[in-house]
């Protein structure tokens, strides 16, 4: 699972203005994000749904693929496609505006984590159905709340504290651990899951310097270099056109999709964004059965019922805060 909308909440233009490629809690406010209006938070909503479908694509072909390919190697691949698909319909509008930032510490970050989590979720996906890499990724917006309080020092009332800790004890539902259900790979999926609680942070406060377009290109294009050592050296050429095929979906879906949620992001609130990140476990479902015909089990549905409900309330709350 490649995008979960941030709960960073809106922003606010601090005083005095930051000096350039500073990070600050607060950006500053920017021409690149639109007004936070009923019309834009309409079509922030749609396009983040398109966003999530490309994303269950992206996993479902790398589960599939990942059975005969090296993880690595279809890690690069996914990000290889992802750059030639971006700067092919890119490039001729934007040139060299797709390598421009004034944030380049934050983009490189973002860079260096994109291949990481890519991996752990592959990884995962190797050994774990879909429905459960979903479900506890559907705990990033819990996590973020929770690092809320260190990185945008944020308090925290009783109430959230409590959604919380219900939420996590839906993911221990889930990963079942000490039980005959446990798998290590679960623990991989979790440590995904805190990475791309951080990621979906750096992506907002991005999205108030940067372009959307140079945002997903730069990230991107910074994994593929990172990953290609990595790669090359267990490279086994896929064997059947079907593998290219896929090979080349997961990275045109993920490019796409990381497109997508940039500018999303650009028409309405992370806060207002979250609850539509849980309709990925649908596509998440279908895809399993119709691909690999799996069917969760109770624990599975549970917990991860369980994490959507406190996901929903942190992010109610959130929109609450927002609009006072």
């Amino acid at each position: 699972m490649q995008g979960v909308a941030a709960t960073a909440g809106r922003i606010t233009p601090p005083r005095p203005p930051p000096r350039r490629g500073e990070v600050t809690k607060n950006p500053p406010k920017s021409p690149l994000l639109h007004a936070d209006s009923p019309r834009n938070r309409l079509v922030g909503i749609g396009i983040v749904s398109i966003t999530f479908l490309c994303f269950a694509l992206l996993d479902t072909g790398a589960k599939w693929l990942v059975v005969t390919v090296p993880v690595l190697q279809v890690v690069w691949l996914r990000f290889v496609s992802h750059v030639l698909f971006t700067a092919a319909l890119l490039a001729p509008r934007y040139g060299l505006g797709l390598v421009r930032s004034r944030h380049w510490g934050l983009q490189l970050l973002r860079a260096l984590m994109l291949p990481v989590m890519t991996a752990l979720n592959f990884w995962a996906l190797q050994y774990l159905q879909l429905a459960e890499t979903g479900a506890i990724q559907f705990s990033v917006p819990i996590l973020i709340a929770l690092m809320s309080v260190p990185i945008l020092g944020e308090r925290l009332d009783l109430r959230r504290w409590i959604a919380i800790l219900v939420g996590f004890v839906g993911v221990l539902a889930i990963i079942r651990p000490g039980t005959q259900g446990f798998h290590p790979a679960l623990v991989l999926s979790l440590i995904n899951a805190v990475l791309y609680a951080l990621f979906n942070l750096a992506t907002r406060h991005l999205a108030a310097y940067d372009r959307p377009e140079a945002t997903q290109f730069i990230s991107a294009l910074g994994a593929a270099v990172l990953i290609a050592p990595f790669a090359l050296a267990v490279w086994q050429t896929p064997a059947t056109l079907l593998e290219w095929s896929v090979a080349i979906l997961i990275g045109v879906s993920g490019g796409i999709g990381h497109y997508l949620l940039a500018v999303a992001h650009r028409y309405a609130p992370a806060s207002v964004l979250g609850p539509f990140l849980y309709q990925q476990i649908l596509y998440m479902m279908l895809f399993g059965y119709l691909v690999f015909g799996d069917l969760p089990d109770a624990e599975v549905v549970l917990g991860g019922a369980v994490v959507v409900a406190s996901g929903l309330y942190l992010l109610w709350r959130e929109r609450g805060r927002s609009a006072a």
